[in-house]
């Protein structure tokens, strides 16, 4: 008798096209689940606030900047007998080959930020840019934008 009742329920099953339908819950839903938007890691943001902030300064400082080059780095490297006092760079400049070398984890860490927040995160990185670019021009930071904060 019990084999004959497995048989049906098993034909009975075949009749929803073999879908699970456990407990009367329904088809299961998708195994990635819902789309969401991507991730932006901060590494992507880093990245996305030093391409604008040099685009920006590119638009005004055209012929200052022809040939500059910008690259991100993670940390720099570091001999640790020199370490005493100094403190790590958060950039580099390469005056021969207009070249500028930021460091990506000694600006994020090591900044004592009172809010945590894209803003001021974007704020910080971009006071790093444009004091590297100021270096490499040999100008005062404040004198590469000096309408950026100004304030009305």
């Amino acid at each position: 008798m019990p084999r004959a009742h497995r048989s049906a329920a098993r034909s009975a099953g075949s009749v929803h096209g073999g879908s699970r339908d456990r407990h009367g819950r329904g088809i299961r839903g998708p195994v990635t689940g819902p789309h969401l938007p991507l991730l932006q890691t901060r590494a992507d943001f880093f990245e996305t606030t030093i391409g604008s902030a040099i685009d920006y300064l590119r638009g005004t400082w055209p012929d200052e900047l022809v040939g500059l080059r910008v690259d991100v780095a993670a940390t720099p490297e570091v001999d640790p007998a020199r370490l005493q006092g100094t403190g790590i760079a958060r950039w580099r400049v390469d005056h021969a080959a207009r070249r500028i070398t930021l460091y990506r984890v000694p600006i994020e860490r090591l900044a004592k930020l009172h809010r945590r927040d894209e803003w001021h995160q974007r704020m910080l990185i971009e006071s790093y840019v444009f004091r590297a670019v100021a270096e490499l021009l040999g100008r005062d930071p404040w004198d590469i934008s000096p309408d950026r904060y100004r304030h009305p």
